[in-house]
């Protein structure tokens, strides 16, 4: 058996015991997981905070307005969606797309932990302040202050800061300093990163 086809494998595993968990009271409320898509081999993954509507009936993560809307932004520096992995913290959509609870984080962290460790990625973009939050615990941390920058995680691994693109579609300008053309700085370090680690180079932005 090849690496690959194992961390396929055990990829699908996890997957069929987030299908089946109920760790957390969200497990009452949803129609379906949403546990993730992507390469496993990529260097860079992305994770969200957790499942909206469009998410919860599909099945599939960013599918809804903001996926779409991350799509375009991948695709503005030539990156796809089966370039990366695409995945949030929790796997079952909050009632009303809340934030998820601390709880709720906990009971779901396993399973992020899991697959963040079959995929091996050399980078994490935090999408929004929930999903930083999470990998960067640090008091009052703004991602309006943030975004852009790299922060150290475990086993060398980096966390590379960006806006939630729900977040863009509330900010609709597309002026200097705005919240989209900042997402477009992102973009383009995240492809930068994207082609120094694919290459075997040392992150450089």
């Amino acid at each position: 058996m090849t690496d690959y086809v194992k961390r396929k494998e055990l990829l699908l595993e996890l997957n069929s015991k987030i299908s089946d968990c109920n760790l957390c009271p969200l497990s009452s409320s949803r129609t379906n997981t949403v546990p993730g898509e992507g390469s496993i081999e990529t260097p860079v993954v992305f994770v969200g905070e957790g499942p909206g509507a469009d998410e919860d009936a599909s099945g599939k993560p960013f599918v809804g307005r903001a996926g779409e809307l991350l799509t375009k932004i991948l695709e503005s520096v030539g990156l796809s969606r089966q370039d990366i992995f695409i995945t949030n913290i929790v796997k079952c959509r909050p009632p009303k797309n809340r934030v998820p609870t601390a709880e709720e984080q906990r009971a779901c962290s396993a399973y992020l932990l899991s697959q963040l460790a079959v995929i091996k990625p050399k980078v994490i973009v935090a999408l929004g302040a929930t999903a930083l939050s999470y990998f960067v615990a640090q008091d009052g941390i703004q991602i309006t202050k943030v975004r852009g920058q790299l922060f150290d995680w475990i086993g060398g691994v980096k966390v590379f800061a960006m806006f939630h693109p729900s977040y863009l579609l509330r900010n609709a300008s597309r002026a200097p300093g705005s919240p989209k053309s900042l997402t477009w700085e992102d973009i383009q370090k995240v492809r930068k990163m994207y082609d120094q680690l694919l290459a075997g180079k040392e992150i450089n932005i």
